[in-house]
Formats: C-alpha cells, structure tokens, sequence
C-alpha cells in the first residue's frame, strides 16, 4: 500500500447544496491560477429581510479550489451556498476590480465562468 494519498483530499470534496425557495447556490469556475485565492460575493441590491447570521458588513467569500469532475478531469471553481435571489458582483479579495457579474436564481443552483455567465 502507498503512503500517499489524493492530493486534492479535503481541498475540493463533494459539495452537498441546500437551496430552495428565494435561496439559491452559485458555483463559478475558475481559472487555476486563481487557486487559493479568496472569492468574493457583493449583492448589487439590498436584500430585504435577509439574515443568514452575517453580521452587518460581512461579505460572503470562499476559496478558489480543485474539485475533481466525474470524468475525473480537475476544475478549479468557487462555491457560494445559501445565496438569496438577486444580482452579484464577484472579485477577488480585498477589493480587487469586479471580474464578474451573475444573477443568481432561487432554488437553482446557477453556474458561471470567471470570464463570464454561461446560459
């Protein structure tokens, strides 16, 4: 038996995604260049009534990290759960310009490409 183990281990497991209602999920593919970079997530609208326990000015971000595809192939994307409906801009953190804009739909789960939306 060999010692090593998958690489990508921990880093790009199974996602499970729990949307329905005006919740959503959005799931960007990115660029490996971008790997390790955080991700975030600026809603171009106020979404009233929203409370998820975000406190005041606390942005959504995540990880830009290697997910193995079921063809095996690796995709690096970023991966925002429990997205209310509504338009977003993404960048890359701290506040580097907007690369992305997407409209993310209740109960969907809605997939873009850091070089823009895909139908």
């Amino acid at each position: 038996m060999s010692g090593v183990e998958n690489p990508h281990a921990g880093k790009g497991s199974s996602v499970l995604l729990d949307i329905g209602g005006d919740v959503g999920a959005l799931v960007v593919e990115m660029p490996a260049t971008l790997e390790g970079q955080e991700i975030e997530l600026r809603g171009l609208h106020h979404h009233v009534g929203h409370s998820h326990g975000h406190g005041h000015g606390h942005l959504p971000h995540v990880g830009v990290v290697p997910r193995a595809a079921p063809d095996g192939e690796i995709i690096h994307s970023a991966v925002f759960f429990e997205v209310p409906q509504g338009s977003y801009e993404l960048y890359v953190r701290p506040s580097e310009p907007v690369q992305l804009t997407v409209e993310v739909a209740g109960g969907a789960v809605t997939y873009a490409n850091w070089s823009g939306p895909e139908g």
